[in-house]
């Protein structure tokens, strides 16, 4: 628990004092990304989001599924989801999502944001204990979610990939996206995402 108010307090105070020490670009996937589609299909769709944020939750639960059956699923488009918590709930929720399976956290991730409303509390104590209700029923004992929320390694990497974004691309606001490192920021219609996306493969 300490480790993640330590997150919060720390990642209002560096974001704006980092400078980078290498040359490398957000637009690269790493091996702590999570992917869904072909890693090698023509469109690279980045997408930066808080779990508490309610339009985050409108693209997952409402235009994402569309998405990936038209353009993931036909090799077409691959997506990179990374965690850009904005309070307590998002972060707990990035925290335990990192212990989940790659093949199964897609699912997982989308029911955080259909199940919003449930978990995310200004309270604490009481996000914790709804997060964990969901958890549990998924198969994980409370120790493993203790030791995913105190998990000092994928906290540090949270507060990495916020402060890269921040800094190459000046991302301040959730959803952003980076579709083949074009800027997209807030959560656009279907339609819109179509016609971005269809631009960029007929070029």
């Amino acid at each position: 628990m300490k480790t993640i108010f330590n997150f919060l307090s720390t990642i209002f105070i560096t974001i704006f004092l980092y400078t980078p020490t290498n040359a490398k670009t957000v637009l690269d996937i790493t091996e702590n990304d999570f992917v869904i589609g072909d890693l090698n299909a023509p469109v690279t769709m980045i997408e930066y989001a808080s779990l508490s944020c309610g339009h985050c939750a409108d693209f997952h639960n409402n235009k994402l599924g569309d998405l990936k059956t038209e353009y993931v699923d036909t090799g077409k488009m691959k997506v990179v989801f990374r965690d850009f918590p904005f309070n307590y709930p998002a972060l707990l929720g990035s925290m335990v999502l990192q212990c989940i399976p790659s093949d199964v956290r897609y699912d997982y991730m989308n029911a955080l944001f259909k199940l919003q409303p449930d978990w995310v509390n200004r309270d604490n104590a009481k996000t914790m204990q709804e997060l964990f209700k969901i958890m549990q029923s998924g198969g994980m004992t409370k120790e493993e979610f203790d030791n995913c929320i105190e998990d000092r390694d994928a906290e540090e990497r949270l507060l990495q990939g916020v402060m890269d974004a921040q800094n190459e691309y000046n991302i301040r606001s959730t959803p952003s996206f980076l579709i083949n490192g074009i800027l997209i920021e807030g959560s656009k219609s279907t339609k819109e995402f179509r016609q971005i996306i269809d631009k960029i493969l007929s070029e």
